[in-house]
Formats: structure tokens, C-alpha cells, sequence
């Protein structure tokens, strides 16, 4: 006795009682996969864009801005800073790393951010290609942008006033690539490196009007945002204390945003987790009611397949069997959906040049959701095949059909 195929044939005798209760499985599957490799990618990139970053110093504002402009480059920055106050921090002896950005300018959407060497070894990102910035208007290219764009050492670009893509080129003043970086699958991916420098040139070419404007405005030069690395942990508990009473600044930690950050999406995704084991409960329960009503509908053919020498365990294996077809299919259905709505939503993101998303991309989770799977098709399909264990043979055999 072929009992795959015969349980196969048992599941789709029913086709619409069938395809319900797969339809149930793959979107419960689907939900949760899909919260597993976002959730996954998501915090890992987090976490990769705060490492070594203790203390974000910008214009006063909200400290959660600061953190989403100034780390992950998601929003708008709440202003700039005077350039003095880099050497303020600098000269704290608690401090250890400062390393300023410029924003202002993009490239079809990227972000040009004027900063120096250090932001590199922040992230311990290596160079693909060429070298770093040695000069102003030379720029170096996150993996992403250089793979989109398609630019390479030597190729020169405008860039555009504003974050967005409809802002003005500055074609006056064009950046030459000098390199691109490997891909390190956090911020710096997106981004477009070049010198502070490079940010104030621009900028004061397009302003000013003669020399005397050209004069003024580089004594009043400013960076956007400091990201700071401490010396010693004591600094955690005086230096933004320090920075928040000047007049200009606001420090943000980046450890306690990040925690507001993920409470504030952690209720969202456990609403739509509960959903999602919702979903599989009531597929489970789908099925345990089908294969009740199958067992009671076909208990003639499995009274004549016990008389011709069928023992009960097959019979019980035969029921098991269509709950575990259905787990099959359920489960390949919902792991394809799953890791295609990721990858769509990746393409979406990528497209405002924002986190990176892959729908290939496999969490340890998931095998929890394929055993849970499976398991509760055994638990569904265990009372029904229980009665078929326990059938009246004689009963039904002498029972006029």
C-alpha cells in the first residue's frame, strides 16, 4: 500500500476543504516568516550602525532625530553646529574619538556626508577600490551607491542640494571618485564619503557672491553632527550632562534612543506575531476538524481496508499523512511568500535609499517555525487517527451502505 500517495489522494478528495485549510497554514507561515527575516535583518543592521558610537552632539532638537539623521541617515537633521564646537569636544579629556559630518548635499537620492577618516575605522570598513580622500571634492563611494550608479575611480559627479533627488546640482563644483568601499552591510553602504572640506566648498561656492561673502562665510563654517567615542565609562555620566548645557549643542545616546526605537516597533511586531500564531492556531484547529470529518465520512473504506489486512497503524499513519502533505505544502508556500514579501519590501526600501532587506536571507528561527509546524499537524491529526485506530469493523461491514 502506497500510503503518500494514497493519503495525497485523501487530502484533495475534498479540494475546498483542502485548499482552506492550506490557505490557513501558508498564511500563518508567511506572517511569521516574514516578522522573522525582517525582524532579523533589521536589528542586525541597527546594531551594526551603532557599534562604537556612544554619544551623537548636534543642533538642540529631539535626541531621537538626532539619532535617526545622524547614524542611520533615515530623517533630516535638526540643524548645524559651530565648527568650534568639534574642538570643544576634541579637548575633553573623557572623549576619545570625534568624528564631525557635514550634511546638506545627495546624489540621486544618497547622501553626501563631509567627515573624515575615522568614520571609516568606526564601521572597520576596508576599501574595494582606490583610496580614501586625500583632498576636497574627492569622493569615496558606499558599496551600494558605486554598484547602482555605476561610477568607479576617476569619474566625476554633481551633487544636489537637499537629501531628496529634486534638489539643484551643483554643477560648478563636481566630486572626482577616488574609491569605493567593500560592502559591510551597514550605513556606510549608502552613503558618499568626502572630506568636511569638500561640504564647505560646495556650499560657499554656490552662496557667495564675491569675495567678501566668500570670507564670511568661512569663519562662520559648521558641521551638522558629532559622533563621539568615549575614553572612559565615567564619560557616559558627565559628558552629556556637559554638552546639553551649552547653548548650541544637544547629545543624544544612541543606547537609550535605540531602546525607545525598538519598544516603540516591539509592540507593532508582537501584535502582528500574536497574529501570525493566531493564524497557524486556527489552521491547526482547520485541520483537526477536517480530517475528524474525513475519518467519520470514510470510515466504510477504512472498515474494508482493515478487512483486506491492513493493520491499524497504517490506517493511522494514512490520516497522519494528509495533515503532513498539508504541512508540507503549507510550509513551502509560506516560506516562498514569506521571503518574497521581504525581498519586496527590500526593493521598496532600497528605492528611498534606505535599510538594506534580502529576501535570501534565513534566520535560526525559522527552524523553530517548521518543527512548530509540523508539530501541530501531528497534535491536529492525532484524535482522528485515534478513531480510525478504533474502528468497529464488524459494525460497519454489516451496516447497509
Amino acid at each position: 500500500m502506497n500510503l503518500p500517495g494514497l493519503a495525497w489522494r485523501f487530502l484533495w478528495a475534498r479540494p475546498l476543504v483542502a485548499a482552506l485549510n492550506l490557505a490557513l497554514l501558508t498564511l500563518g507561515v508567511a506572517a511569521m516568516v516574514f516578522l522573522l527575516t525582517v525582524g532579523s535583518q533589521v536589528d542586525r543592521s541597527l546594531q551594526r550602525d551603532l557599534a562604537g558610537i556612544d554619544l551623537v552632539v548636534g543642533a538642540k532638537g529631539s535626541p531621537m532625530q538626532l539619532i535617526l539623521a545622524g547614524v542611520f541617515h533615515l530623517d533630516v537633521p535638526t540643524g548645524n553646529v559651530p565648527l568650534a564646537a568639534v574642538d570643544k569636544l576634541r579637548a575633553q579629556p573623557l572623549v576619545a574619538r570625534v568624528v564631525p559630518l557635514a550634511l546638506g548635499d545627495s546624489l540621486r537620492g544618497y547622501r553626501i556626508v563631509g567627515t573624515s577618516p575615522d568614520y571609516l575605522d568606526l564601521y572597520r570598513v576596508q576599501l574595494a577600490q582606490g583610496r580614501v580622500w586625500s583632498a576636497p571634492l574627492e569622493a569615496v563611494l558606499g558599496d551600494q551607491v558605486a554598484r547602482e550608479l555605476g561610477l568607479r575611480p576617476g569619474e566625476r559627479f554633481a551633487g544636489s542640494h537637499g537629501l531628496g533627488r529634486d534638489g539643484e546640482a551643483h554643477e560648478g563644483t563636481p566630486y572626482t571618485v577616488v574609491g569605493y568601499l567593500q560592502r559591510c552591510d551597514c550605513v556606510l553602504d549608502r552613503l558618499v564619503l568626502t572630506a568636511v572640506d569638500s561640504v564647505w566648498a560646495v556650499h560657499e561656492q554656490a552662496q557667495a557672491q564675491d569675495e567678501e561673502d566668500l570670507l564670511v562665510l568661512r569663519e562662520e563654517r559648521e558641521v551638522t553632527l558629532m559622533l563621539i567615542t568615549y575614553r572612559s565609562p565615567l564619560a557616559a555620566v558627565t559628558l552629556p550632562r556637559w554638552v546639553n548645557a551649552q547653548d548650541a549643542l544637544q547629545a543624544a545616546a544612541p543606547a537609550v534612543e535605540s531602546a525607545r526605537l525598538f519598544r516603540m516597533i516591539g509592540v507593532g511586531v508582537d501584535v502582528l506575531r500574536g497574529f501570525a500564531v493566531l493564524l497557524l492556531m486556527v489552521g491547526g484547529v482547520s485541520v483537526f476538524i477536517a480530517l475528524l470529518h474525513a475519518v467519520r465520512d470514510r470510515e466504510p473504506d477504512l472498515a474494508m481496508m482493515r478487512m483486506l489486512g491492513a493493520p491499524p497503524w497504517r490506517l493511522a499513519l494514512l490520516v497522519g499523512g494528509e495533515a503532513l502533505w498539508l504541512a508540507v505544502l503549507g510550509l513551502a508556500a509560506g516560506l516562498l511568500a514569506g521571503h518574497g514579501l521581504t525581498h519586496l519590501l527590500g526593493l521598496m526600501l532600497a528605492r528611498d535609499r534606505s535599510l538594506a532587506l534580502h529576501g535570501a536571507h534565513w534566520t535560526p528561527e525559522e527552524l523553530w517555525c517548521i518543527v512548530g509546524v509540523f508539530g501541530l499537524a501531528l497534535v491536529a491529526a492525532a484524535w482522528p487517527a485515534w478513531r480510525a485506530v478504533r474502528l468497529d469493523v464488524t459494525r460497519l461491514l454489516q451496516t447497509p451502505r
